[in-house]
């Protein structure tokens, strides 16, 4: 019988295994960190006092007692402390003491995710059986029973749910909860680092709509937010919340040791400076840990790379673990199937769980050892997140960040000094979006009719008013603007997308036993859900039959492949206004509106393993059509005689695909958020140009912040192209291999920067 080795014994083979330590280009030790400690507040009440003693709490963390006395002041709050730190009891302690001294006060919990609202819910519940205090704390979500929902609505004192059931089934519904919004003292917005881009920029608004209906009814809650570690928590919370807030950054928790290793796959082709792949790297370093009995999350970037990794492992580990030991974790599973892995994590019986970035947040999954992330998440703030889900109580644990060919990827393993020294990125959300605005006021004006001089938190209003009442969609009368539609608005808008309707997955396997296995969003269903496209869902392969586009319904059959399948999207802009823009010598930064239109257009059939292309077929689907907001950079003309028209076209493909991946690392936000695509003759001025664009209508902020931060994007896009030792280009730079590619792209690069084409 092979011996299993523990943590300690793992990470010395790691060190001096020649498999990988030739690979293993740096490794951060992070010493273990003690508990700052400070007395109960002499005002905490005594019950409370007792119950957290007989849990062997005698004191409380510098940050949760500043958090309380903040509270106890009036103040609004944000508290920002590392994962495990016990930030819930920032806002727990507060509202019970409140709820001992006022039974009649209420609190509303707002979590991102159904299963921390779960966690959170067991966890009060606990506390408050135990402290003997009469406090009714209940969730509210969709599968809330309808007779235990009347039960809250009338006297819950703790109301655990997430934004969109606030927007769809709380607020529209607010008479209701007449009693709840009068008593209404305190708001709790957890996780207040994901409320960034679209959803963030939706929340800020459902919390504008909140806020106008406690003021209907008599109330001012005070906010209590804790977030991550990010830039700008303070200032993103004011702008959730438009209330001012007060900084509480003095984390008091322990932390255990933690070793964190930058893994660069080997070259297997040096000439052209190709690596293994970083999946296959990933599954053979979490099968190690795995194989020795150490609980393992692996972290990919995308729900397909979740089903291949999840298919690999359980192929390695069934004879030594049992096929059930691990289960994937993504958006698009149902909710009784996630909730049943946590448990599963929680308890031990699962020892390893691969999952995309939907268990950063702080679901309790219990203690996990390790953590292997495969590829750069695409900001500081997510790999910190990821990382943090391991060694969660005080033990010592490893992170494992597997690299990928990307250029983002490949800057960050060479330069792990910019990892561990610098600042997260700031997260960014624009709540005066028109489109997201728009949607918000119908929603509004349904919950009250708006008087002549309303604003509407902060924003200006009266033109989308008159706007609104043009298209019959409010009615005008008396100084009062009155929502004229049978049906509430709030019901066919989503939070989380800006592509309102999602497209549902069924599985046609079993005739007469179909059901729905998932979802997805309409504008991935176009590269991921068309016809013969392989759907990977628990490490099950399934073929899409058919894709009734018009009814947003994918009919999927179970097969048995050796492929998966990839989609190409053909891009086309269009320049709609131009409303900033600045010269460089042959170059021109501009930002502005612009129309995108999409189509998928072929497939390709990639063998597992090998990853070679087998086969491709067309995919035949309507083209989809997005207003949204762009930066460009456009060249001067003169470059097509400098240059030459062909090398010019492939330098701005190389530099494009450089931008692709350097731009997001700058605005905080996933690769797929924000897009680039060249033009070799752009439709609005004829120039060679690139373009970095929002993937969401009406824009969320994104592309603005790269027209800020051209220069040092470009700087950074400079340093990676020039810094790669590669020849003529591959994929950890331009992205392809190609004569006087990788020179060509630096070229322009120069060019943009002000300078001269070719170094002298």
């Amino acid at each position: 019988m092979i011996q299993k080795l523990n943590m300690d014994q793992l990470l010395k083979q790691f060190r001096e295994d020649e498999r990988f330590k030739k690979n293993i280009v740096h490794w951060e030790t992070i010493p273990s960190r003690d508990a700052h400690t400070v007395p109960f507040p002499a005002d905490l009440d005594e019950r409370i006092r007792y119950t957290l003693c007989k849990r062997g709490i005698n004191s409380l963390y510098t940050h949760q007692e500043t958090s309380f006395r903040f509270v106890r002041e009036g103040k609004n709050v944000v508290a920002v402390t590392p994962t495990a730190s016990g930030k819930s009891m920032c806002y727990h302690l507060p509202i019970l003491q409140k709820l001992s001294e006022d039974p009649q006060a209420r609190a509303l919990y707002l979590f991102p995710a159904k299963a921390l609202a779960q966690d959170q819910k067991s966890e009060l519940n606990e506390l408050i059986n135990e402290m003997g205090l009469s406090i009714k704390s209940e969730t509210y979500d969709g599968d809330t029973p309808a007779n235990i929902r009347q039960m809250i609505r009338k006297a819950g004192n703790i109301v655990i749910t997430n934004p969109d059931m606030l927007h769809s089934a709380i607020l529209p519904h607010h008479t209701k909860w007449v009693s709840f919004f009068e008593h209404l003292r305190y708001v709790v917005i957890d996780e207040l680092h994901i409320y960034r881009g679209v959803f963030g920029s939706h929340v800020a608004n459902v919390i504008r709509r909140l806020k106008r209906i406690c003021t209907f009814y008599g109330s001012q809650p005070q906010f209590i937010c804790t977030s991550a570690t990010i830039a700008n928590p303070k200032e993103l919370a004011e702008q959730v919340t438009e209330e001012k807030m007060e900084l509480v950054t003095n984390n008091g928790a322990p932390s255990g040791k933690k070793h964190f290793i930058f893994y660069n796959p080997p070259v297997v082709n040096h000439q052209l400076n190709i690596r293994r792949s970083a999946t296959l790297e990933a599954r053979d370093i979490t099968e190690k840990f795995l194989s020795n009995g150490i609980q393992t999350i692996l972290f990919a970037r995308s729900r397909v790379r979740v089903e291949i990794l999840l298919k690999y492992l359980q192929e390695l580990i069934k004879k030594k673990l049992g096929p059930k030991s691990i289960q994937s974790y993504r958006g698009g599973y149902l909710p009784s199937q996630r909730r049943e892995i946590e448990r599963g994590l929680r308890q031990g019986d699962i020892m390893g769980v691969v999952s995309t970035n939907a268990l950063e947040l702080g679901v309790d999954i219990g203690q996990l050892q390790a953590c292997v992330i495969t590829g750069y998440p695409g900001s500081v703030a997510s790999t910190w997140q990821q990382a943090g889900r391991a060694g969660r109580r005080q033990g010592e644990s490893a992170v494992v960040l597997v690299g990928s060919s990307s250029p983002l990827d490949q800057y960050i393993l060479q330069h792990p000094d910019y990892f561990f020294e610098r600042n997260p990125e700031s997260a960014r959300i624009n709540p005066d979006n028109l489109i997201i605005l728009v949607d918000h006021l119908k929603c509004a004006a349904y919950e009250l009719p708006f008087k002549e001089g309303d604003r509407f938190g902060n924003a200006e209003i009266l033109e989308i008013l008159e706007f609104l009442t043009e298209e019959q969609i409010l009615h005008y009368s008396r100084g009062k603007w009155f929502w004229m539609n049978e049906s509430f608005p709030a019901h066919n808008i989503s939070l989380r997308s800006a592509s309102q309707e999602n497209v549902v997955i069924i599985d046609i396997t079993s005739r007469g036993n179909e059901r729905v296995i998932g979802e997805m969003d309409r504008f991935s269903s176009l590269t991921l859900l068309h016809e013969e496209a392989i759907y990977l869902h628990q490490g099950i392969e399934y073929q899409v039959e058919k894709l009734d586009y018009k009814e947003k319904k994918a009919y999927v059959r179970e097969v048995q492949v050796d492929y998966y399948t990839d989609a190409n999207l053909a891009v086309q802009l269009k320049v709609l206004t131009e409303d900033e823009s600045r010269h460089q010598q042959q170059t021109e930064f501009a930002y502005g509106e612009v129309s995108v239109h999409a189509m998928a257009t072929i497939f390709k059939k990639i063998k597992f393993e090998t990853h070679e292309n087998i086969g491709s077929g067309p995919i035949t689907l309507p083209e989809e059509e997005l207003h949204t907001n762009a930066a460009w950079i456009s060249f001067s003309e003169t470059l097509f005689e400098t240059i030459g028209k062909e090398e010019l076209e492939r330098g701005l493909v190389g530099l494009a695909h450089v931008l692709q991946h350097v731009s997001p690392f700058f605005v905080m936000c996933d690769p797929l958020d924000l897009r680039v695509i060249p033009q070799r003759k752009a439709v609005h001025s004829g120039q060679p140009t690139i373009f970095l664009y929002d993937r969401y209508p009406g824009g969320i902020g994104l592309s603005e912040q790269v027209y800020k931060e051209m220069e040092t994007i470009l700087t950074q896009a400079e340093e990676l192209i020039g810094s790669c030792p590669c020849e003529s280009g591959c994929p950890s730079c331009i992205g392809i291999s190609e004569q006087d590619g990788k020179e060509l792209a630096l070229a322009l690069v120069r060019v943009a920067r002000g300078g001269s084409p070719y170094v002298s």
